[in-house]
């Protein structure tokens, strides 16, 4: 936890107010700390909006930074009776007066901090929610017209043409993963005036593929047969990434890249066929774009996440992260090795593929079984082979929706964590753990 940002006026070239979704989580708590680095240009935190297992954190983050509006999406019972407690207990201990004055909760609390915000274009949302819950808080944050600094993959990967319709602005949309911060780096290098991110909008593009590189996960290089009998504590050492545990379950299964793929081609508009993922484990090359012409530009920089949130909150300009973010040292002998993914052990890149190539509602199929059947396995009730299997299983299933709606979208979600459940409990003896 990062110490009190002192008060500043904001400068014209940079965001005035940034409301900040998942302030608890990973990619929360790294952005306070970058906005610490940043200084007199941080933009003033209006809200924080958190899920509620961590109140205490989410209170003495309010008061650190001066923020007077908090959304709390879950967390049981007396919800804001307990965090103004929090908060009283944070403020003596900081020795500074609560500044909350809103305090906003239940599952729509997020959406309503970024609509009651009043954000324009100098503003920002970074929004760091894990899972499908981060797509209407996403489609307000656009509405607005604020810059969406975009951590939430599921938003795209749920509601990818929502989200295109939800643009009030070409390159509203600054991708804060490190996989596409990496790509929307080396785009820059030739010309690609088409999709999400993209300031000009023309549909001239230099761009041959993209190459999603991955870590390979805990398992990389074991077999098929290799991959039973897997446990959650096997499955949450990731050996490079500090994660939550469902990023960190979807990495070991590769169904993390595969997500990054459907959001890959949703956000640069390239075709799936035309994005590779590569296996990369010393996670130093985030990504790369090979260009017409031949050449690959690749973006190299520490595993560090804080250095992609920060591009997400100053882009296209590169703030100084000394002291914060160490550079790669160059001066000390250092391999890359890139390996071909093996795609009969890990099926997961492939069955995204698939499901963003059959229709705009088979990517929300996917994520909506794939967050059941994750939580399934770490919950004990199924065995870790059987997650991708569930994925698929479901998706096999479902007939696609060509133009689908908000509530078609939500529909089609709510079907398919329906059907995984039942699959689920097939799998271990007809109880749903």
């Amino acid at each position: 936890m990062t110490g009190h940002a002192p008060s500043r006026s904001c400068s014209p070239q940079s965001p005035q107010r940034l409301v900040l979704l998942g302030s608890t989580g990973s990619i929360g708590t790294q952005t306070l700390e970058v906005l610490a680095r940043l200084g007199q240009a941080a933009p003033r935190v209006a809200a924080l909006a958190a899920g509620g297992s961590r109140l205490e954190l989410l209170a003495r983050q309010a008061v650190a930074w001066d923020v007077p509006v908090l959304a709390v999406t879950g967390g049981g019972e007396d919800l804001a009776g307990r965090l103004r407690d929090a908060l009283v207990a944070a403020a003596t201990a900081a020795g500074r007066p609560d500044p909350v004055t809103t305090i906003l909760t239940g599952p729509d609390a997020a959406t309503t901090a970024v609509e009651a915000a009043g954000l324009g274009p100098d503003d920002t949302v970074v929004n760091g929610i894990t899972g499908s819950v981060g797509l209407l808080p996403t489609l307000a944050a656009l509405r607005s017209g604020a810059r969406l600094a975009l951590a939430n993959k599921e938003s795209l990967v749920v509601g990818g043409a929502l989200v295109r319709q939800s643009l009030t602005r070409p390159g509203q949309v600054v991708p804060v993963d490190s996989e596409h911060s990496a790509i929307a780096q080396a785009l820059a290098s030739g010309r690609h005036e088409k999709g999400l991110t993209s300031a000009v909008i023309s549909e001239r593009s230099e761009v041959r593929r993209l190459v999603l590189t991955a870590s390979g996960g805990p398992f990389r290089g074991r077999s098929r047969a290799e991959l039973t009998g897997i446990s959650a504590a096997a499955a949450l050492n990731h050996p490079t990434w500090d994660m939550g545990p469902v990023v960190t379950i979807n990495s070991s299964t590769l169904i993390n890249k595969g997500l990054e793929l459907i959001e890959a081609h949703l956000l640069f508009d390239v075709p799936p066929a035309q994005i590779d993922v590569v296996v990369h484990p010393q996670s130093v090359i985030h990504s790369m774009v090979e260009f017409t012409d031949g050449a690959t530009i690749a973006q190299a920089s520490p595993p560090d996440m804080r250095l992609p949130i920060a591009l997400g909150l100053t882009w296209p300009r590169r703030p100084d992260l000394s002291g914060l973010v160490a550079p790669n040292d160059w001066r000390e002998p250092i391999s890359w090795t890139f390996e071909p993914l093996d795609s009969e052990a890990f099926p997961a890149v492939d069955l995204a593929r698939s499901a963003v190539a059959a229709s705009p509602t088979h990517p929300a199929v996917l994520n909506a079984a794939n967050e059941q059947a994750v939580a399934a396995f770490l919950g004990g009730g199924i065995e870790w082979l059987d997650i991708v299997e569930i994925d698929a299983a479901v998706l096999g299933e479902h007939e696609g929706l060509a133009s689908p709606s908000l509530d078609d979208v939500l529909a089609v979600e709510t079907w398919a964590r329906t059907r995984a459940d039942e699959l689920i409990a097939a799998r271990n003896g007809g109880i749903h753990s």
